[in-house]
């Protein structure tokens, strides 16, 4: 699976006005069951996705497409994450390879 942290880099007005595009495209890929979880950051100042997967070229090309990115008002941090425990109901997410 696949953190993906957003961090704005334009004020928050920039990014409000881009928040219906954006969560249009979160809703998208929560329909191809690629998101599993998504929120704001308490901080107001970004977000975080878990998406599931293993192909980080798919991630880099998705992401390419989220309009905060098209239009320059957030980075993206991701980091793959093996994941080897989950809590009960959640063991889908475990990686293939953690045994």
């Amino acid at each position: 699976m696949f953190v993906l942290e957003l961090t704005y880099t334009a004020p928050v007005e920039r990014v409000d006005a881009l928040r219906d595009a954006h969560m249009a495209w979160v809703n998208d890929h929560y329909e191809d069951g690629l998101f599993l979880a998504s929120g704001r950051k308490g901080t107001r100042d970004g977000g975080v996705v878990l998406a599931a997967g293993d192909d980080r070229g798919r991630i880099d090309a998705v992401v390419a497409t989220d309009p905060f990115v098209l239009d320059g008002v957030c980075a993206y941090r991701i980091t793959h994450v093996a994941v080897t425990r989950a809590a009960p109901g959640l063991e889908a997410l475990r990686a293939e390879t953690a045994g």
